[in-house]
């Protein structure tokens, strides 16, 4: 296969007469020009455009510049939401599990490779951990620690402050099983279901964190849904089966009843995103309450 030639840059100006001769109708070039000048090409047409593109590359017939933007903001408010959802989720889950590990093995057990299921991973866990101790020394606690402490040896309840929850989630899964069970349990969940969303949450809050999209975007690395969730035709590779997941995490309180608000307001506010291809049922509220 002959490999392609890395295309050449275009200005802002060029950008908008290529969408132009592709058939993107743009009703405000002032507008589209700003817009370009914040917002990479890349990260913007080439996302979003999907789904709007006859095969010889040229837009359907009516879609516009605005409507595309629509999209990306539409994406970039609730983006925001789930980010929100999603560290209360976080910050719940590195509370519990300090408080198991803690007061079951002691607050230095995590040195010791004897309560984890893979030593392998413990060593990489370990070299994690090191590196964010690294990272993190010049931080009041970890000085104090360091400096005032036996070995200065960090404690697993403050560890678990500077640890990602990509790591965090690592960790729950080197867990031996009664002890994934019993943190769980916590959260009246089966520990098989809970570690595949834990996985899969790490994987959101990169996106989020990222500026990434879910808008039309089919997940990498997905949750194991329930038999009901299943039945109900909730797909897990759409962001819909993980705000699923998050839901049975968080029960029904103030916040979640909040959070399903203000993504019904982005549907009102953002008419032109179709909710299906973010997995939404026409029954998506009666579902995620």
């Amino acid at each position: 296969m002959e490999l392609k030639e890395q295309q050449e840059p275009l200005s802002v100006a060029e950008q908008i007469n290529n969408l132009k001769e592709l058939g993107l109708t743009i009703e405000d070039e002032a507008l589209a020009n700003s817009f370009l000048n914040d917002v990479s090409y890349f990260r913007f047409i080439k996302a979003y455009s999907l789904g709007l593109k006859l095969k010889n590359g040229n837009y359907n017939p009516n879609v516009t510049f605005n409507q595309l933007r629509e999209l990306y903001l539409f994406n970039s408010n609730f983006r925001q939401l789930i980010f929100s959802q999603i560290e209360r989720i976080e910050v719940n889950l590195r509370c519990r599990i300090s408080n198991y590990i803690s007061t079951t093995y002691g607050v230095l057990s995590y040195y010791d490779s004897f309560y984890f299921s893979n030593s392998k991973y413990h060593s990489a866990f370990m070299s994690d951990v090191n590196s964010e101790i690294s990272r993190n020394k010049r931080s009041p606690f970890i000085f104090n620690f360091q400096k005032n402490y036996v070995d200065g040896k960090i404690p697993f309840y403050a560890l678990v402050e500077i640890l990602s929850f990509g790591t965090l989630s690592k960790f729950f899964k080197n867990m031996k099983n009664p002890d994934k069970k019993a943190v769980a349990q916590t959260f009246g969940i089966g520990y098989v279901y809970f570690e595949s969303w834990i996985e899969s949450l790490s994987y959101i809050r990169n996106i989020c964190a990222h500026y990434g999209r879910f808008y039309n975007a089919k997940l990498i690395k997905t949750p194991k849904l329930y038999t009901q969730d299943r039945k109900n035709g909730i797909a897990n590779n759409r962001i819909f089966g993980v705000l699923i997941c998050m839901a049975h995490i968080l029960k029904k309180d103030i916040a979640w009843n909040l959070f399903i608000v203000s993504i019904e307001k982005l549907f009102e506010k953002y008419p032109h995103v179709k909710k299906d291809t973010m997995g939404f049922p026409d029954n998506w509220k009666e579902l995620i309450d």
